[in-house]
């Protein structure tokens, strides 16, 4: 349900006056099904598998770009 809109947008077509109501944004966005907890494995959620990929993603785009090894 991407049309372009922001979440804060997307809240408040739904429930104009949701400050009156919630604390945050992200607990209306939440209790009106905007925003889902999604499960996922361990691994993605270490910083240091992030950063390897991350790092190997941008030594890739290095060896496409400028070619060699390093």
């Amino acid at each position: 349900m991407d049309d372009g809109l922001s979440l804060k947008d997307r809240v408040e077509q739904r429930l104009p006056n949701w400050q009156s109501w919630y604390p945050s944004l992200f607990d209306a966005a939440v209790d009106l099904g905007l925003l889902r907890a999604q499960v996922c494995s361990p691994s993605k959620l270490l910083l240091s598998n992030r950063h390897a990929r991350v790092q190997s993603q941008a030594e890739q785009a290095h060896r496409e770009k400028w070619g060699g090894t390093e």
